[in-house]
């Protein structure tokens, strides 16, 4: 049995994380899918990062990342610009449904 002492430890397993780090891929998106084998899936991720990049052509100032960690932004912005058709699906998920008319 091999004994290690705990300055060794630390050692490896920052070696381990970053071999894992440095061959993990980026997640890869064309507007809203996310490109998995070369065919276009659409994810939740790849929405929410095509939303920015079109609320930014409408002023907004936000992030991926914003849109994905706060659903009031999300809606706040779907507000503005959830009629644009390159966001509905995305839009959809946070804005309400309209009601039956009968």
């Amino acid at each position: 049995m091999m004994k290690f002492h705990a300055a060794q430890l630390c050692f490896l397993a920052g070696s381990i994380l970053a071999v894992g780090a440095s061959s993990a891929k980026a997640i890869e998106c064309k507007e809203d899918y996310q490109i998995v084998q070369g065919q276009p899936i659409s994810t939740p991720y790849c929405r929410d990062g095509y939303l920015a990049q079109v609320a930014r052509e409408y002023g907004f100032k936000t992030s991926p990342a914003a849109i994905r960690n706060n659903p009031s932004r999300k809606e706040e912005i779907c507000r503005y610009i959830g009629s644009d058709i390159r966001v509905q699906v995305a839009c959809s998920e946070v804005m309400p449904t309209p009601r039956d008319s009968r």
